[in-house]
Formats: C-alpha cells, sequence, structure tokens
C-alpha cells in the first residue's frame, strides 16, 4: 500500500470510498472520487494497476492490430505508386512493443493515482461485512469504508468440454504471449474477439477459421453489417463456418484437432493453436457478496439501478460485473454515475442504446443505437438511408472502398435511432453517431451539419440525406 507520494500509508480512519478492481471502470471512479473531495482507496489484486482491459485484452489487441494494419499497408503500397520489399513479422519484436505500450500506460494510471491523493493497496480485495474490505497478501490489511465500489472485472468464458491449457488451447489472455505465431489458428466464437483476432491472424500470415453456433459472424451487429463483414473475411481467405456447433477438442504435442457438426455434417479440422472466444463470465465469486446480503442472477452479475447502486446501500457495481455491455469505455461512463451518486451530484442515468461498439477487424465496424432490425422490432416505423464507401472521395483515395454508413430513424419526426458502420476508421467515425444520439439530432440536422471534405466523415451526411430520400453522391 502507498500514499499518493509513494510512501508507505498507514491505514486509520475510514476512507468515504474503497473501489475494489484498477480497470477502466476501477480506476476513472478512483479518479473521479478522489477530484470530488472524497477520501479514496483503491485494491488491485495483480501487481500492476489497468486490469483486463490494458494487460490482456483492448491495449494489446489494438496494438496487435496496428502491426496487421501496417502489414497489409505495406503490402499494398504499389497500388499507390511505394515500392517496397515484401514485410515481414517480426513475432518477438511485436510482442516487446506491446510490453512497452503497456507498462507506459499503466505506470500511468500510478501516477495520476499518486497525484489524487489515492491510497493503493495491491492484494485480493474482498467484502467482509457492512463498511468493510479485507486485502489478502501483500498488503494484508482490512479497510473501513461508507462506500464500496465493485469492479472486479470479468475472465473468459469457456465451454466445459475443451481442454483450456493454456499452451493448444487458449484464451485472450494467452494469445499475445505465444512463443511464436501459429501457422494455423482456429477461433471458436465470431464476435468482435473472435472476428478481431481471426483479422489480426490472417495478416500475420497464418491460417485461420472461425467457428460461430449463430447464424452470422458478428451476431449483435446489425444484419447488413455482419453480411459484410463475411463476404470482407471471404476474400481475405479466412474460413467462416456460421451455425456450426463445435463438439470437441484432442490436444497432442503438436497441435489440436477440433470436431465440429454443421446441420447433419460432422468434420475436423487441425491447428497449432485453438483460442475459445465466447464471451466473458463476471468476476463476482469469491468477493464476499454473502457477507453484505448480496446475491447475483444466473449468470452471475450483479443487479444495479441507473446510479450503479446495489440491493445493499453502500455498494455500488460497475463494468463487466453488472449486466451492461462488457466494453471498457462502458465501465468508465459507469464509474462517473456512481461516483456522481455517492457525491451527491446529480448525474442523468446512462441510456443503453447510446452506448457505443467498436470492433476492429477487417473491415472496422462501430456502431450506436438500435439496429434496422431492433427498431422494427420495437413498433417504429422507419427512414433508413445507406451510403456505400465507394462513392466517398476519402475512401478512394485510401483505396479502402468496402462497406457503407447506415442510418436507421424514426419515420414521422426523423429522430436518428441507430447508425452503424462497416469500413475504413468505422471505430473513429462512430464518435459522431454518439454525439448525435446524444442531443436527439435528426435525419435534417444530421443531413446539413456541414462535413469537411474530403472526409470519410461525409459519408455519415450522406447517409442521412439518402434517409431524407434526397441522397447527393450515391
Amino acid at each position: 500500500m502507498s500514499d499518493s507520494r509513494g510512501r508507505p500509508a498507514s491505514v486509520d480512519g475510514v476512507f468515504d470510498v474503497c473501489v475494489i478492481g484498477s480497470g477502466p471502470g476501477g480506476y476513472v471512479a478512483a479518479l473521479k472520487a478522489a477530484a470530488s473531495g472524497l477520501r479514496t482507496a483503491v485494491v488491485e489484486k495483480d501487481a500492476k494497476f489497468g486490469g483486463t482491459c490494458l494487460h490482456v485484452g483492448c491495449i494489446p489487441s489494438k496494438v496487435f492490430l496496428h502491426t496487421a494494419a501496417l502489414l497489409d499497408e505495406i503490402r499494398g503500397a504499389k497500388a499507390h505508386g511505394v515500392v517496397v520489399g515484401a514485410p515481414e513479422l517480426d513475432w518477438k519484436g511485436l510482442q516487446r512493443r506491446s510490453r512497452r505500450v503497456i507498462g507506459k500506460l499503466s505506470g500511468g494510471i500510478r501516477l495520476l493515482f499518486r497525484r489524487a491523493g489515492v491510497t493503493t493497496f495491491h492484494g485480493r480485495g474482498r467484502l467482509a461485512g457492512p463498511g468493510r474490505v479485507a486485502v489478502d497478501a501483500p498488503a494484508g490489511v482490512t479497510l473501513s469504508a461508507r462506500n464500496v465500489l465493485l469492479a472486479t472485472g470479468s475472465t473468459a468464458r469457456t465451454l466445459p468440454f475443451l481442454p483450456v491449457d493454456g499452451r493448444r488451447v487458449v484464451t485472450n489472455a494467452e494469445m499475445f504471449s505465444l512463443p511464436e505465431c501459429p501457422l494455423r489458428l482456429g477461433i471458436i466464437g465470431a464476435g468482435a474477439v473472435g472476428c478481431e483476432f481471426a483479422s489480426m491472424f490472417r495478416s500475420y500470415g497464418a491460417a485461420v477459421d472461425l467457428f460461430e453456433v449463430l447464424p452470422r459472424v458478428l451476431p449483435l451487429e446489425d444484419a447488413e453489417v455482419s453480411e459484410v463483414v463475411r463476404r470482407a473475411f471471404r476474400r481475405q481467405r479466412i474460413g467462416v463456418h456460421t451455425g456450426a456447433r463445435v463438439e470437441g477438442a484432442d490436444v497432442s504435442d503438436h497441435g489440436v484437432r477440433v470436431r465440429y457438426r454443421v446441420g447433419d455434417e460432422v468434420a475436423s479440422a487441425d491447428y497449432d493453436r485453438l483460442l475459445v472466444a465466447v464471451g466473458r463470465a463476471p468476476r463476482t465469486s469469491g468477493i464476499g457478496l454473502g457477507t453484505v446480503g448480496l446475491e447475483t442472477d444466473r449468470g452471475g452479475f450483479l443487479a444495479v439501478d441507473g446510479s450503479c447502486r446495489t440491493a445493499v446501500p453502500g455498494i455500488y457495481a460497475i463494468g463487466d460485473v453488472v449486466a451492461s455491455p462488457q466494453l471498457a469505455h462502458v465501465a468508465s461512463a459507469e464509474a462517473e454515475s456512481a461516483v456522481a451518486a455517492i457525491a451527491g451530484r446529480p448525474a442523468a442515468p446512462l441510456r443503453r442504446e447510446r452506448l457505443p461498439a467498436a470492433t476492429y477487424c477487417v473491415p472496422e465496424v462501430g456502431s450506436v443505437g438500435l439496429t434496422e432490425e431492433a427498431a422494427r422490432e420495437a413498433g417504429h416505423e422507419l427512414r433508413v438511408g445507406r451510403f456505400p464507401f465507394a462513392a466517398n472521395s476519402k475512401a478512394n483515395i485510401l483505396g479502402d472502398l468496402h462497406g457503407f454508413v447506415k442510418v436507421v430513424a424514426e419515420a414521422r419526426y426523423g429522430e436518428v435511432l441507430g447508425v452503424h458502420i462497416v469500413g475504413p476508421h468505422a471505430t473513429d467515425l462512430i464518435a459522431e453517431a454518439v454525439v448525435a444520439l446524444e442531443h436527439e439530432a435528426t435525419l435534417e440536422s444530421l443531413a446539413r451539419s456541414v462535413h469537411p471534405h474530403p472526409t470519410l466523415s461525409e459519408a455519415v451526411a450522406e447517409a442521412a440525406l439518402a434517409a431524407l430520400g434526397a441522397p447527393l453522391h450515391a
């Protein structure tokens, strides 16, 4: 444990807020609480701050994806008038760069805690009765706190019949530290994580197969968006097996044989490694919920209100332990709501339909709000507009023409209900749509907002024009 200057701190008095976990929910909550004048403590089970997102999730995966994008860009440089030799992947060099980025960002969190006067404790934290948090070694203390905020995150889900050994059958936690880049990679699960790994390792030169039990890849996205990604993966020679149920895997010293079923047909395939990417399980066991009378639902999640309060006064929960989208930026937003409630400040509750999602495969996907299918199921009469990147000037300059922007709006007043982007820089472009939904933009206000030329962002305004029946460049 340490004080704001890194010196040993004594545990005296009562903390106003004790945060268990220092991921993107926990560390933001601690900094916000300290900025509100609350005496704040953070308990982190690992030696370094940052949680799953920073160490084995969002950040390393984007480092690895950036290298994959560089490889693809160099391979295609001749079409842009640049002649270079064939690039090669330096697997060990990539791993070193990832560790440098992680180390810098983790150290940044530590520095922010010191500057904010947040007291930190290393050890596994758990509730030990009302207003008390026990911290295992190395801290080995019990803290008193008026409010406890649970931000313990999640672990990778697995399938009970798979021999997950961390060597041949792995989760995301092991992928970035493999001794070598696999030549053959099988991936179970075609959600965001599975699609990102499929994309990056295909760029590295691996033969990749995706297995998804549902009928389409990225099943939570708009159906038209999923279809664009499926077609792109086929062009990239990524094997896409939808409606496929994996039934088992046999591990040997040389690889993994996967047995799967599609309809009535049974088949098998051999890989160097098998990645299990079937979702995340909340880390709510072993954190002392029973000592305060808290229970989880069947999925292991904690129920909270719009300000992230649990059923027990003084205990809050954010991030992957609650049944909201398991995304880093959602956890950070929930942290702000929880701290506002603790500090007695008014704060509007988060609206799930305005929380963006981003998938960094090729092509990228960004989305916010209702899909067309969900909007129709909710009974809305709709106006829907699409604009293809093939008709966008900047996309033509980049040579990246696949995908589109799709705007879903309510028909009578034109209020924008959802925006779905698949194509170049979709994960950045979606931010405009988030602001549009937050301010209840209409098709007309979105279309008349002047966008700089030539930019990819013009496609957003063009999609709104298309929904109004007045397409300009399509």
